[in-house]
């Protein structure tokens, strides 16, 4: 592994990128505070209040700052313009902000680029190609210095709980390279490693794009977004049922029908950001941790009134073939979701503002087709075409703020 000590590659204008304080790990040690208004909470506690104030960012062209846990305060030189990533909510809200392009790395690069891809055709004009990018899950620190990004949108306390990284590692990267600027156990308000404990943070999707549009000066791209995603959550309040009225939802990856994986729909975290405003039931209530592999027999147990499918909509799921399954399964085929025909596709767990938009849509319609237009019998291809009068925004006017135009 290469250290402070060992050869470093050429100067670049990655030297003019400055992450953090100089604490370790931008206050790692030292705990830290948003700098915009938010209260300051420990792992375990949570922040819901989204505020409209910039994080010490200064006049175009000249040095910012960006504050978010855990990573304390980050300075700037300059816009980054290389941008690395792990996970799809981060990169999703690069391609929010029409920096799609700029990434050059990410998880399982090749599926997601495929699944985000079934939404792009419903957005004129925008187009997005992660094929053939570097799949960083389990990235090393040398291949970092290759890439030599602008920035890292990686929570660093993710980074450290891979192997063969330590808090020294996570300092020479921020140093040597560029900033670490993520936040990924917002997720499910999980515990993060033991050193960010003290300074973490939890924040929604939303909270965090705002942070991430700080980061490359572009916040009035947030505010059309966030303006969107307003009058979306205004839209499903306006006529939600009433919470006694809220069908039992299983929620789960069904590439195996007879044994699936099933993540709870009402735990807090960016996970269910699409689903937790309608008042959801889980099935399994308690009794299943998220993450959890069910047989066939637990799922007639919990006999949920829908099922929805993460990733039934990615062009590698069959719609057909998985509800064939399940009314051919002697077991599956007494659940009340499968009599009623009501298993349908999701997108994705890691999704960015753009994907919490439409999912946002596609689950109103799944959950209350009475109230909010019902959803197409959807088996296969892009996300499909909605009647003008039900869709829950503009696609011209998103697709426009994305690219600038």
């Amino acid at each position: 592994m290469v250290r402070d000590s060992d050869a470093l590659p050429d100067a670049t204008r990655r030297d003019y990128l400055k992450g953090g304080s100089g604490l370790l790990v931008g206050g790692l040690l030292a705990g830290c505070s948003s700098g915009s208004g938010d209260t300051t909470t420990t792992a375990g506690t949570s922040t819901e209040t989204t505020t409209g104030t910039t994080d010490n960012t200064t006049a175009a062209g000249g040095p910012y700052s960006v504050s978010m846990a855990p990573m304390g305060e980050v300075e700037f030189e300059e816009v980054p313009e290389t941008i690395f990533t792990r996970l799809t909510h981060l990169a999703g809200m690069a391609f929010a902000l029409g920096r799609g392009n700029d990434v050059n790395a990410m998880h399982a690069p090749g599926y997601y680029d495929a699944l985000w891809n079934q939404f792009t055709p419903r957005l004129p004009s925008v187009e997005l190609d992660w094929t053939g990018l570097y799949s960083s899950w389990t990235t090393s620190k040398e291949k970092l210095y290759s890439l030599d990004s602008d920035v890292h949108l990686a929570d660093p306390a993710s980074v450290l709980a891979l192997d063969n990284w330590d808090v020294a590692d996570i300092e020479e990267v921020r140093t040597n390279i560029s900033p670490w600027f993520g936040n990924q156990y917002s997720h499910r308000h999980t515990e993060p490693p033991a050193p960010y404990a003290d300074s973490y943070e939890y924040y929604t999707l939303w909270e965090m794009f705002e942070k991430v549009a700080q980061v490359f000066k572009d916040e009035k791209k947030y505010e059309a977004l966030a303006a969107i995603h307003d009058d979306v959550l205004a839209t499903i309040e306006a006529d939600l049922p009433d919470a006694s009225d809220s069908p039992s939802i299983v929620m789960g990856g069904f590439s195996d029908p007879s044994a699936p994986y099933i993540y709870n729909v009402d735990t807090p975290g960016f996970l269910t950001a699409h689903v937790r405003p309608f008042n959801p039931v889980d099935a399994f209530g308690d009794d299943v941790k998220s993450g959890s592999r069910v047989d066939m027999e637990a799922l007639a147990q919990a006999d949920p009134d829908v099922i929805l499918v993460f990733g039934g909509l990615h062009p590698s799921y069959n719609m057909s073939e998985i509800r064939t399954t399940l009314k051919d399964d002697p077991v599956g085929q007494t659940l009340t979701a499968v009599q009623n025909d009501r298993i349908y596709p999701q997108g994705g767990r890691y999704q960015g503002p753009i994907l919490n938009l439409f999912q946002l849509e596609m689950t109103a319609k799944q959950l209350y087709p009475d109230v909010y237009g019902e959803w197409p019998q959807y088996t296969e291809g892009p996300y499909p075409e909605i009647p003008e009068d039900e869709q829950f925004f503009d696609r011209d006017e998103v697709a426009s703020i994305i690219t600038g135009e």
